[in-house]
This record gives C-alpha cells, structure tokens and sequence, in this order.
C-alpha cells in the first residue's frame, strides 16, 4: 500500500498566483471545488 495522499496529483499543478495574496492552498481549493461541483453546486457563490 502506498503512502501517498489520493490527491498527490494536483500537488504538480503550477501555482502562479502572488505570495503575498494566498489565503489558502490551491490544492485546498481544487479539493474543493471538485466536491462541490459533484455535490450539484453550478456557481462560484454556491461552491
């Protein structure tokens, strides 16, 4: 069995936004994105 997180994957995604500006991860923010998009969420206010 291996170590890894399931969403090791998106750790490779470059992140382009300004040091100074990030209040969260990108990881976080696709993770989370994904689940409410798959939840039914169709807008950015409902996710």
């Amino acid at each position: 069995m291996s170590n890894q997180h399931p969403f090791m994957h998106f750790d490779v995604i470059p992140d382009y936004r300004q040091q100074g500006k990030i209040e969260h991860k990108l990881t976080d923010i696709i993770l989370l994105t994904i689940c409410a998009v798959l939840s039914g969420q169709d807008d950015w206010k409902a996710i």
